[in-house]
Order: C-alpha cells, then structure tokens, then sequence
C-alpha cells in the first residue's frame, strides 16, 4: 500500500501507462490500520473507491490529517473476504502488503488490515467485479505470490496491468441497488500526466 497517489483536481486518481479504470464507487467507508503519523495507527474515513486492472485508490472526502488517499496494489491484496454480518453492513477485509522503496528493507513495513464498508446502498455489482478481477490478476500473473515474511520477493504491482479486463466488463452484472459507476471509456484526462512506475519514498510507502 502507498499513501497519497496522484489525483487530477476533481480527485480521480492519475493513471498509470496501462492502466484501466473499471469502476468508481460513493459514499463507502474505509478503514485501515498501521498508519504511521496518525495517532493510533487507525484510520477510519468516508470517500470514494477507484477500482482499476492495478489498483484500488480510497479517496477520502475529507483530508485525515496528511492524509487523503491509499493506493492498494491488487498484487499485494490477500485474505480478501466479503462479509455479510447479520447487524452490520456488508463489507469487503482484507490484508495488504506495502510498497517498499528499493533502497529500504522489508522489515520496516508492517502488513495493513483494510476494510470496505458498503454503508450506502447495495453492492451487487461492486463485489463480483472485484473478486473477479482480483482472480484475473493472479492467473494472469504467475509470479504472483501473497508475501507474508521479511524474505518474500518484492512483487511489481504494475504487472496486474496485463489484466484482460475487457473480458471481466463484458461479463460483469449490474445491480440497480448498487450506486457503483462502471467506466464503459476511460474518463477524459485533465493533463497528459502519467505515472510509469511505484516511485514510492519512505515518506509515502507503507
């Protein structure tokens, strides 16, 4: 995971080269742990959810201190587990792995807990497009391999970019109780910004 991504102005998320936008999603909450700089280490926040064939970008609706946006690499994602709790809303948990600069060492870097809540409507199409693409990704990168130790390799997360996500859109269901919008084109850039690599520093990996 890596904290605060590029965003265009109106807060969509710059683009990697290759890179697909599948969907974006209002009003979810979000929560992750091992924050450094944010008190307990907790942050719990409302926002926007950018789903692409690389990543998952959180856009908080309010900045949380430094903070404004987690980038998770859908490579570094495991555990993922949708949960369907009898008085509570669904949500999507998780584990993700950070992006570690080249110069630093794995051992630094704690695994986050992460969780989606789908407070605000349904998720009937959310949900199946992201297992989906998440299975894609790892059959379509057999390097993949969830690190779970301070010697496990680091993992490019723009590898997912080889995702046949046309496949997936083609495919995907459409729940009128789900306020998810699906991106049938690629939103209009504002700037011809794009990003070719995770530059992360120590300052904005985790």
């Amino acid at each position: 995971m890596a904290l605060n991504p590029q965003l265009f102005p109106n807060g969509m998320p710059v683009p990697f080269t290759g890179e697909v936008f599948v969907l974006a999603r209002d009003g979810v909450d979000f929560e992750v742990d091992k924050i450094p700089g944010s008190g307990s280490g907790q942050v719990k926040t409302k926002g926007t959810i950018y789903l692409s064939n690389v990543r998952i970008v959180f856009v908080a609706k309010n900045h949380i201190g430094n903070f404004f946006a987690f980038d998770i690499p859908l490579l570094h994602i495991h555990n993922e587990k949708f949960n369907q709790p009898i008085f509570h809303c669904n949500n999507i948990s998780g584990k993700v792995e950070p992006v570690i600069p080249e110069e630093q060492h794995r051992a630094l870097y704690s695994t986050h807990s992460f969780k989606i809540l789908f407070k605000d409507g349904g998720c009937g199409t959310f949900v199946p497009l992201f297992f989906n693409l998440m299975q894609s990704v790892r059959q379509y990168n057999q390097h993949y391999a969830a690190p779970a130790a301070d010697t496990a390799p680091r993992v490019d997360p723009l590898q997912a970019a080889r995702t046949p996500v046309d496949e997936i859109m083609r495919s995907a269901y459409v729940d009128p109780n789900d306020p998810t919008r699906i991106f049938l084109q690629q939103p209009a850039p504002e700037s011809q910004l794009r990003r070719r690599a995770y530059h992360q520093t120590a300052e904005n990996a985790y």
